[in-house]
């Protein structure tokens, strides 16, 4: 059995996510609290610059990842959360240097809104699946 990432005819194919997920009995799944640009003593990175902090972001949920024992491949959904006004392209970009290694991408939600830390212009959450 294996978690299953599916991008079905009739749907607009993108590398950059799926569409479905297929996660079956007994997997663990993890899930990951929003993930900032924010580095291990603190401070936001990036400063202005979109495409800056969601590199940070995913590098942190890299380390996420790593520490419930998973890779980016057993990321099943992220959502990413932009704060309003910033350039979305620019945001996706910088996912997709990360999301594009991927041989079937996550499925992906975005939204824009006003965001807890202040400075921060991304947040991103994320579930995975770990079939042993």
């Amino acid at each position: 059995m294996t978690v299953e990432l599916l991008r079905p005819e009739g749907l607009v194919h993108s590398p950059a996510f799926s569409h479905v997920a297929i996660i079956p009995p007994g997997a663990t799944t993890i899930l990951i609290g929003g993930q900032n640009a924010i580095d291990a003593d603190g401070a936001l990175v990036g400063g202005d610059d979109v495409a800056a902090q969601v590199r940070k972001v995913m590098a942190n949920l890299l380390t996420a990842l790593d520490a419930a024992g998973a890779r980016l491949e057993h990321v099943v959904h992220i959502s990413l959360v932009l704060a309003k006004g910033v350039d979305i392209n620019a945001g996706y970009g910088a996912a997709l240097e990360t999301l594009g290694t991927l041989e079937i991408p996550p499925l992906v939600s975005a939204l824009f809104a006003d965001l807890g830390v202040p400075g921060a212009l991304v947040e991103l959450s994320a579930t995975a699946a770990i079939v042993r």
